[in-house]
């Protein structure tokens, strides 16, 4: 490294959270847009010095021996329990993190600025730019992460802020709802995410992520020769800690908060639920992989097929929603099943580890052109005041660069060359068919369903037959644009980056090549998604309805998400609170509750029968005494004479 220091990298999650603070205390004395513009500009900022970040540690100081390095950029000692036992706080920089680094900013400051224009005129407006600080804040300060136990700090004040942006309109009660449903699902996955850090600390040692993760370690190995239950202790671990992935994810079955979770402004869409916190699942199993493959692959199994089922099961529904938000929040899941999935099936080292290149690979590109969705969305509903495709139509006409960033972003998702999201699909693709034939061909049929509900958006919504508007729909205004034009060309060329050659598994590069034999059937069976979904909703006709008719029952299942929200209501209302909640209601209030009366009735009937002898009259007091004196006496003269 010579004596280049990262040590500045510390201010990249401190300057949001400084902006935070100001906005939160002074923002109600300045003017609505100042705090636009100050917390859009701490973060154009911090997305420069991210920018540096990576250009630096890939390009100049990073590689040793032609290794990527694992650089402490920052490091201080928080909490201290014994000599190998404790808490730092400070910066990690490694391929992921750096990488992380680069998506987060890079959203979070397109989100920012589109925010200006999309939140102008709204109660609150304030409070919500310090909110999206807050969040940036400890996104980043997730990402940096040196140790397991930081991690999980930022990871819950990640939780908080999520909580705090999607019931941003608190008037709303749907909105209410669903931010306190997004909390508590995930903070019932976070019990298992602590539950499994308290066991790996444990085993290891240590919270530090180096000693953790290091192949050569002994701490790697520590526990895996403890069997309880069949799994070592070891799995057992790493898969709770994955439970609060899949939560942080959404992750099947814990993905129910997710589409409700839409109930937040559009630019909360675009940052949280498209490309920076329901990705945090994957980066803590990408940064925790060596682990999984190396003391538990059991666990990478279990990945690998949540992340596959979630990713049809997830399709499927999106194919028959009718809310444009929540048809791209149902893309969402089925894109990190991908993720998970690519994960789940790597290898380790060289060609071996494609998944895990493959998986970052993808959560990078799917950033960029799922925030590019939501956003094109919310200019959208900006327009025409609906969330809802068929109250739409024809919009093309209306919103020229809407249209033609959306048609980018659609083409890009449904995996068609030369857009990004093709080239990090079908290493995914090729990663699945080396090592699961079964998983190959299900991401196969996800990538034509991918491409089919995408362009039934797109067709939906900016051609088709177009409805009356109450108001002739209008392009949204610069600052609006400027994010979406800007995640258009990232969409574009973000493929072209050789990630093989930045972010591998054992941190050494490699090469890779196009498998043309796996591309090819992808290419076409994307462009069939995209050609039925042409035939059917290009032009009004009764094809949809047909189809929705032949398929019954699965349509209305689809349509209905499959009644898991309604089966968790059952557990819930049903199960849970009348044969649980309500009998432990009924000891608490009549046992425990009933005991401490009893205790406090017996003692006032006691006191009420003895106040007498504080009563103050001289002459009691005197024949309290005498009496007690006699009885002494007698009990004196009994033994005496016995």
């Amino acid at each position: 490294m010579g004596d280049f220091s990262f040590a500045y990298s510390i201010w990249i999650p401190l300057i949001p959270f400084f902006t935070f603070i100001l906005l939160g205390l002074a923002g109600h004395i300045l003017k609505p847009r100042l705090a636009g513009i100050i917390g859009t500009t701490a973060l154009g900022v911090i997305f420069v010095m991210s920018l540096y970040t990576a250009y630096q540690y890939f390009f100049v100081y990073g590689m040793v021996d032609g290794v990527y390095q694992k650089i402490i950029a920052y490091n201080t000692t928080w909490l201290q329990f014994t000599d190998t036992l404790h808490i730092h706080m400070g910066v990690i920089l490694d391929p992921i993190s750096v990488m992380m680094l680069v998506v987060v900013t890079t959203v979070s400051f397109m989100v920012h600025l589109y925010s200006i224009g999309y939140m102008h005129g709204e109660l609150g407006f304030e409070r919500f730019f310090a909110f999206l600080s807050l969040f940036s804040f400890a996104m980043l300060g997730l990402v940096v992460a040196t140790n397991i136990f930081q991690m999980y700090i930022f990871w819950e004040l990640v939780g908080v802020s999520s909580y705090l942006l999607i019931g941003f309109y608190y008037q709303k009660p749907s909105a209410v709802a669903a931010s306190k449903k997004a909390f508590i699902v995930t903070r019932f996955a976070d019990l298992g995410f602590l539950i499994g850090i308290l066991i790996l600390s444990y085993i290891t040692g240590t919270f530090d992520f180096i000693t953790i993760t290091d192949p050569n370690g002994a701490a790697i190995h520590q526990g895996s020769g403890t069997a309880f239950l069949g799994l070592s202790v070891m799995t057992w671990a790493v898969l709770l800690i994955f439970i609060g992935g899949a939560g942080k994810s959404a992750m099947f079955p814990l993905h129910i908060w997710l589409p409700d979770a839409m109930e937040g402004p559009t630019p909360v869409s675009a940052l949280i639920h498209a490309a920076t916190m329901v990705v945090a699942g994957v980066y803590l199993v990408a940064r925790l992989f060596p682990v999984y493959y190396f003391s538990a692959p059991e666990a990478l199994h279990v990945i690998a097929y949540v992340g596959g089922f979630t990713s049809l099961f997830a399709a499927v529904i999106a194919c028959t929603q009718l809310d444009i938000k929540r048809i791209l929040a149902f893309s969402t899941l089925s894109q990190i099943g991908y993720m998970m999935l690519a994960l789940g099936v790597s290898g380790w080292g060289d060609h071996e580890g494609v998944g895990f290149m493959a998986g970052n690979f993808h959560l990078f590109t799917h950033a960029m052109f799922k925030a590019l969705l939501f956003l094109g969305s919310g200019a959208i509903i900006h327009a025409v005041h609906s969330n809802y495709m068929n109250e739409m139509g024809g919009l093309r006409k209306y919103l020229p660069i809407t249209h033609l960033t959306f048609l980018i972003a659609c083409l890009t998702i449904a995996g068609i060359p030369p857009f990004s999201g093709f080239f990090s699909k079908d290493e995914i693709l090729v990663a699945a068919y080396h090592h699961d034939k079964v998983l190959f061909f299900v991401e196969y049929f996800v990538a034509g369903l991918t491409a089919f509900y995408m362009f039934r958006l797109y067709f939906s919504v900016f051609w088709g037959k177009e409805p009356h508007y109450h108001h002739k729909p209008h392009e949204a205004p610069a600052t609006m644009t400027i994010p979406l034009i800007f995640l258009a060309l990232a969409s574009i060329f973000t493929g072209f980056i050789p990630f093989t050659e930045l972010v591998t598994t054992d941190g050494v590069p490699f090469h890779a090549h196009i498998d043309w034999g796996i591309a090819l059937p992808s290419i076409g069976i994307g462009v069939l998604g995209i050609l039925g979904a042409m035939v059917m909703y290009r032009r009004e006709t009764n094809l949809p309805e047909k189809m929705a008719a032949n398929l019954k029952y699965l349509y209305r299942w689809s349509y209905n998400k499959f009644y898991i929200d309604e089966v968790y209501l059952f557990i819930t209302k049903k199960i849970i609170f009348r044969y649980i909640s309500r009998p432990v209601a009924w000891f608490d209030r009549h046992m425990v509750d009933g005991a401490m009366n009893g205790m406090a009735g017996l003692t006032n009937l006691i006191s009420f029968k003895i106040r007498g002898f504080q009563s103050g009259q001289v002459q009691k007091y005197a024949f309290v005494f005498v009496t007690g004196a006699l009885a002494l006496a007698l009990v004196f003269i009994y033994l005496w004479t016995n």
